[in-house]
């Protein structure tokens, strides 16, 4: 029976495996492979490319610098003072993530564009275009996701280290130069890195206020969806591999290295005017800098003509639904329902797989599944495009299904693996002494404990699918576009009013479905402190 149960398990560790390479390894292989008909000498001539390169690192780095340090920031606000409404700056400095990152650069075209609000009234010679407007759109891109990190990291920090210091007498600089930054320093680097590859890899932003400053990203954009030009597009895409597969190790690394306590005191914050005085006018600041772009979407939305004619008008919905959005709309919820569901179950499976059974292919296993995250959404596309055109899945759902839901497969995958490793490793020996099958196991034991990580994957997926555009950008077809790639059609016809309303369609379906989480979980808690009450 056990024999029995061994190779049940073990086939169905190798199907797992079987997919993986399948949806990610072959079509990178595919990839490497159309390298060898790319002309190298005269792609590497040209000019443009060689600017494209050196104006992707110097936005990035210079980018990645300020969210880190903001987002640090913000983490100390939020996690060192007993403010209140730390629930609702929370929701307002995550607002960004709901949004496509080419929305960020259409709410600084609408306010520091050439016409733009904030150009008028504070008479500007110039837009924000360039240089400075795509460091300016990735910051609001990326460092809401640096914030969500390091906010993380610093929660769980260890107290007792900090009141040994006190007692001792040590001034606070030395306690941040001598316990604060070397605790964070490998979580640190973790998030430059991180930060950094979403902005080196990102196309939005730069495509809408970039102008003539082009990025490597937007250039092989171009090159693929403009011209066609698979084999130069291979090898954009195998250039930004590069910083993505450095940070994926890097992460690797830091998480391995990284010792800790088990037995860690939370902090005790003590109520400080100045602190708090300071973390709510800047908390405030940030809020309304991520707000007021996305409320000028709104008012863009209802603009009769931008910037010439801004009377109330109705128009703009109206041309935006009859070029089909409401049928892009449902096209982006269907999508992003079937990855948030079939993406949970499959990143629930094989992280029991690797964290509950393990075996010698377990490591494999993990190490497939956590690929994707050295994988840009871009390169992905391109390289199912590679490995999937012509087959009877190209320009299908089924292929914009499982491209989402490997591009953002590992970040939930992650979640379950670590819930997993905190429940107790002897659950499975007790269920087999008792006759306890594991399907039970993992339908009374394991989902009942798991709820929250189940409801926090399921948003993920949904909220990522919704707003994604560079993973689905080359394998769309007419029939099955997603909203998100609407925003894209109506920047390249500057229809900025359509594509605001685009945007706040997007941001609207996202918002209900974090407030439909929200209640489900309120709904689990009241029932469980009734349970508790009994």
């Amino acid at each position: 029976m056990n024999r029995q149960r061994n190779v049940s398990i073990t086939a169905s560790k190798l199907l797992v495996g079987v997919f993986f390479l399948a949806a990610v390894v072959l079509p990178l292989f595919n990839l490497l492979v159309n390298l060898k008909d790319a002309d190298f000498q005269k792609i590497f001539s040209n000019p443009a490319v060689g600017s494209g390169i050196l104006h992707s690192a110097l936005v990035s780095l210079c980018a990645a610098a300020i969210s880190v340090v903001l987002a640090l920031a913000l983490a100390w606000c939020m996690a060192r003072t007993n403010i209140k409404l730390k629930s609702l700056f929370r929701v307002l400095i995550t607002l960004p993530m709901l949004v496509p990152s080419i929305s960020h650069g259409m709410g600084l075209v609408i306010l520091f564009g050439s016409n733009g609000k904030l150009t008028r009234f504070f008479g500007m010679s110039q837009g924000i275009y360039g240089f400075w407007g795509i460091v300016a759109g990735s910051v609001m891109y990326s460092f809401p996701v640096a914030f969500l990190m390091l906010y993380d990291i610093l929660q769980y920090e260890n107290a007792a280290p900090y009141e040994a210091a006190r007692v001792l007498g040590i001034p606070k600089l030395k306690q941040f130069t001598a316990i604060t930054l070397p605790f964070l320093r490998k979580p640190l680097i973790n998030v430059i890195f991180a930060t950094f590859t979403m902005i080196v890899t990102d196309y939005g932003v730069p495509l809408m206020i970039g102008g003539t400053y082009k990025t490597l990203p937007v250039i092989m954009y171009e090159e693929v969806i403009g011209r066609l030009d698979y084999s130069k597009g291979a090898v954009f895409g195998s250039m930004l591999l590069v910083p993505a597969v450095a940070a994926f190790f890097i992460d690797m690394f830091c998480k391995n290295r990284t010792g800790g306590s088990n037995a860690s005191k939370p902090f005790e914050i003590k109520k400080s005017v100045a602190a708090n005085t300071f973390s709510y006018v800047f908390l405030a600041l940030v809020s309304a800098a991520v707000v007021y772009p996305i409320l000028s979407f709104a008012q863009l939305t209802f603009a009769n003509k931008y910037p010439i004619d801004m009377t109330f008008t109705m128009h703009n919905i109206q041309s935006t639904v009859n070029k089909g959005a409401l049928d892009f709309l449902g096209n982006s919820v269907f999508i992003a329902a079937a990855v948030s569901l079939l993406g949970t179950a499959a990143a629930f499976i094989s992280a029991y797989f690797t964290s509950r059974l393990p075996s010698k292919g377990s490591s494999v296993l993990h190490m497939l599944s956590i690929i994707s995250l050295a994988i840009p959404g871009m390169v992905l596309g391109l390289s199912y495009i590679f490995t999937f055109k012509g087959s009877f899945i190209y320009g299908t759902f089924a292929i914009l299904i499982l491209v989402n839901s490997v591009h953002f497969f590992s970040s939930p995958y992650l979640m379950f693996y670590n819930s997993m490793g905190k429940i107790s490793g002897d659950l499975e020996a007790v269920g087999a002494t008792l006759g306890i099958g594991r399907l039970r196991m993992i339908r009374d034991v394991f989902l009942p404990q798991l709820k929250s990580t189940v409801l926090e994957s399921i948003t993920y997926f949904f909220v990522n699918s919704m707003m994604t555009i560079s993973a689905v950008a080359f394998l769309a077809g007419a029939d099955t576009k997603p909203l998100s790639l609407m925003i894209n059609q109506f920047e390249a016809q500057t229809l900025l009013e359509a594509a605001a309303f685009v945007s706040l369609m997007i941001l609207g379906v996202n918002l209900c479905l974090k407030g439909v989480i929200a209640l489900i979980r309120r709904f689990f808690a009241g029932r469980r402190n009734k349970a508790g009450n009994q």
